[in-house]
């Protein structure tokens, strides 16, 4: 479940939101590597978060030197209960790279090929205007490069999520097949291609569809569940203790800040939901995971140190396309591999990363090329100016 934003205040569709293959990508050099220096400023761009009205910031940096806990406002507007570094938090699309590094082990493990076809893994699934299944591949669905309309920006879908609608549909069980129904009744965004490099263009569009189908290739690959398939192969192996991936679960586990919504309303003043309960059905393999920052800058650290795959899948991992028509964090510049993303936060200064929104949280992962330096936060509240975010991520990773 993704949500968008506004410049003004993030409107929320449910779900939101890489060194590269010799000349697919900017060069990196060193421009990301940050020099010794203390955290202030990036502590500074927390608490400008909290004044401009998010109920709070929580943050981690990990790096060769040590670890750097930022917080800010608080987990509980009624009670100011503070933020602490150790809640978990519905990390939302971050969940994209989990899903996608378990089809990379998978297909390690010869169990898939990412050149197999949806039609091959799930026959008759994919159905609908303009769809030819036997030319969507597995990759193209972790590469956003299959055409696949996102379910989430079907108004119908929206509006059950909106204002007073939120409360009746907010437990509400979605199967996965039902969330790729609702994207099949649009015509597809475009034919699945390649996806465009350099001197050869191509097309791309950010779905949420097209990792609720991948969620559904992992069960049907290992006969077992999607949670099953992520607590074996990552959360048990890196020992994530605060991770977990709910299932059917509508609660959050203990410790957690209360997540906080405007529920689609723009206005000034907008009325603020406590939404931390609500069935992470909606959003299935495309944003469900639950993490804290500690846990999110493991997994993106070791994934990025190639600590997580083989050479040739990690290599799969980082052969990015760039982005086109772009939804969500990022520029027109970014690139996107498999379910994560090359940002380039300032001129000369580029790091690895996605982001994500859910109702009630925003969360963001940035981390160098070699994974030795990474910064994960988590909003519990879904308005505000992503600019602030932003600035947070350039202050630790670009400096001055």
């Amino acid at each position: 479940m993704r949500k968008r934003q506004s410049p003004r205040r993030a409107a929320i569709a449910l779900a939101a939101v890489a060194a590269l293959t010799a000349g697919t990508a900017p060069a990196l050099a060193d421009s990301c590597r940050p020099a010794p220096r203390p955290h202030a400023r990036t502590q500074a761009a927390l608490d400008d978060m909290v004044e401009q009205g998010t109920p709070g910031v929580v943050a981690q940096v990990q790096h060769v030197r040590g670890r750097w806990h930022g917080r800010a406002g608080v987990g509980d507007l009624a009670t100011g209960q503070p933020r602490r570094v150790h809640e978990r938090f519905r990390v939302a699309s971050v969940t994209k790279p989990f899903t996608a590094t378990v089809l990379l082990q998978l297909e390690a493990r010869g169990m898939l090929s990412l050149n197999d076809s949806v039609e091959k893994w799930l026959p008759g699934v994919v159905r609908g205007k303009n769809y030819k299944p036997r030319n969507i591949t597995v990759r193209h669905l972790l590469n956003h490069t299959s055409g696949i309309f996102d379910y989430n920006m079907d108004e119908g879908f929206r509006a059950k999520y909106a204002g007073a609608e939120f409360n009746k549909n907010r437990h509400h069980r979605w199967a996965p097949g039902e969330l790729v129904s609702i994207a099949l009744t649009h015509r597809a965004n475009f034919q699945p291609q390649e996806g465009s490099r350099p001197g050869r263009p191509g097309k791309w569009d950010y779905s949420d569809t097209n990792y609720v189908l991948a969620g559904m290739i992992i069960e049907r690959v290992t006969g077992g569940t999607y949670a099953k398939a992520v607590e074996r192969l990552i959360v048990k192996p890196l020992g994530l203790r605060g991770t977990t991936v709910p299932g059917l679960s509508p609660e959050l586990p203990h410790p957690h800040a209360k997540h906080y919504s405007t529920l689609f309303d723009d206005a000034p003043g907008a009325k603020v939901h406590d939404v931390t309960e609500f069935s992470p059905t909606v959003a299935f393999a495309a944003g469900e995971l639950i993490s804290t920052v500690g846990d999110v800058n493991t997994f993106m650290s070791k994934l990025l140190s190639g600590q997580l795959l083989p050479e040739a899948q990690q290599r799969q991992l980082l052969d990015a396309v760039h982005v086109d028509g772009d939804k969500g964090h990022g520029g027109p510049e970014d690139v996107y591999g498999l379910g994560i993303r090359h940002f380039k936060l300032k001129e000369g200064c580029w790091a690895w990363g996605h982001g994500g929104m859910i109702p009630g949280s925003a969360t963001r992962t940035v981390a160098t090329p070699d994974g030795r330096h990474v910064l994960t936060m988590n909003r519990n509240g879904d308005w505000g100016d992503q600019k602030l975010e932003d600035a947070a991520v350039e202050t630790e990773f670009c400096g001055n």
